[in-house]
């Protein structure tokens, strides 16, 4: 008898991560385990506690999720099995009763209350915008108190019993959040549609270096979707590496 693999993601239920998670039927059908930071998730899969790792890897309105991107170039021995992306549409939720004038506090994963920075300025004034370790764990925190709410999604209200005050409060439209998928040790064969995520250190800082780079791509006709610099950090400060996104698979290039 074969036993079901575990997936790691961020929870506790009812955050978006979970919500990418079930929208790919194969990984629903596993056994899905939660962690309350990106950072443990990515450490269960490394101390083999899950077969599996489902994190957050990018935002449309606030960029990289840096403690993602750092875990992987920097922390874990993890390959990139696939990606995900998912609608984010955040809405303000208190206790049945609570109205705006009542709201001290504040309670949602940083990259989200980022995401709502002028709402919050204009409806909010006044309150305390708070860090929680995911968008669920604000809502459930934000059920304590009838003087606190939460940025989460409308999965999280119906768990943590919470009503919601205002729908789609992000600051633009289109909001995305870009996941992926990660496990020990393998490489996706090529598909014809494959995107690769390298992560390149330079020996040495000088002139014209990333240019050296990035033409490596451009002689092999290779698109790129996506350059961050990210510092290293057993370096004296100035020192970065290079990741890079691009459509290719990692075997063939």
């Amino acid at each position: 008898m074969t036993t079901a693999k575990k997936v790691a993601y961020l929870g506790p239920t009812g955050t978006f991560t979970e919500q990418a998670l079930r929208n790919e039927s194969d990984l629903a059908e596993m056994e899905l385990v939660d962690f309350p930071k990106f950072t443990d998730v990515l450490s269960a899969v490394s101390n083999d506690e899950c077969d599996l790792g489902f994190v957050a890897i990018e935002n449309a309105l606030e960029g990289t999720v840096n403690i993602t991107l750092d875990s992987l170039a920097f922390d874990h021995d993890l390959y990139i099995q696939r990606e995900v992306e998912l609608e984010i549409n955040l809405n303000l939720m208190a206790l049945s009763g609570t109205k705006l004038e009542d709201i001290e506090v504040v309670l949602s994963h940083p990259v989200a209350n980022a995401q709502c920075r002028k709402f919050l300025d204009s409806h909010l004034p006044n309150a305390s915008v708070r860090p929680a370790n995911s968008t669920s764990e604000g809502a459930r925190r934000a059920a304590e108190k009838p003087t606190r709410a939460a940025l989460a999604p409308r999965l999280a209200a119906e768990v943590h019993g919470l009503k919601i005050l205002a729908e789609d409060v992000a600051d633009h439209d289109n909001n995305k959040t870009r996941f992926v998928l990660v496990g020990k040790k393998v490489i996706p064969e090529p598909t014809g549609q494959d995107k690769t995520t390298i992560v390149v250190t330079q020996k040495k800082d000088r002139p014209g270096s990333l240019i050296s780079i990035l033409q490596e791509f451009s002689a092999r006709q290779i698109n790129l979707t996506h350059l961050a610099s990210r510092p290293v950090k057993t370096q004296a400060m100035g020192n970065y590496c290079f990741v890079i996104d691009f459509i290719h698979n990692v075997k063939t290039f």
